[in-house]
């Protein structure tokens, strides 16, 4: 059976997009290495850096888009026990033009042994780009709102 973290749970059902209210539901994944610097990737056909993630499916928990997104673009089967929740941050999308993202966004520590599995990483799926960048220094117009905003403060005043 599954863990009860990853249970689809109907409370949090709703569709990805919500045309009437222009908000986009999303899972977002910050994922630092031994440096400190978080991961940000670039879509195909897009212009900025976001977190990995994306949206949930329905009936999918955040948690379960989190942890199926970051497989699906990176690779990566993160383990969901290491996953903590940063909060829900709301900012202007990047791709989504007139929307509001709001995402349920974690940070994923990765086990020590995981650092040369991350340093290797190549996109995959829609992804067309990494870039490692520091959360502290990196406000560069390529970066999207929402880490701009509200991840990489978050993650600046929590140095690991």
């Amino acid at each position: 059976t599954m863990p009860e973290n990853l249970r689809p749970q109907a409370a949090h059902t709703h569709a990805a997009i919500d045309t009437e209210r222009k908000i986009v539901y999303v899972s977002a994944v910050a994922i630092r290495n031994e440096r400190g610097l978080v991961l940000t990737v670039r879509k195909t056909g897009a212009s900025g850096y976001m977190m990995p993630g994306g949206k949930p499916d329905p009936g999918e928990t955040p948690l379960g888009a989190a942890v199926r997104e970051v497989t699906e673009e990176l690779g990566l089967a993160p383990d969901p026990a290491r996953m903590v929740h940063l909060g829900t941050f709301q900012a202007p999308a990047l791709n989504e033009n007139g929307y509001t993202v709001r995402a349920e966004t974690y940070e994923y520590l990765p086990h020590p042994s995981e650092y040369e599995v991350l340093a290797a990483l190549t996109p995959h799926a829609e992804i067309a780009e990494l870039r490692w960048v520091d959360p502290a220094q990196n406000r560069d117009a390529t970066q999207a709102p929402l880490n701009i905003e509200c991840i990489f403060p978050v993650l600046s005043a929590h140095p690991r």
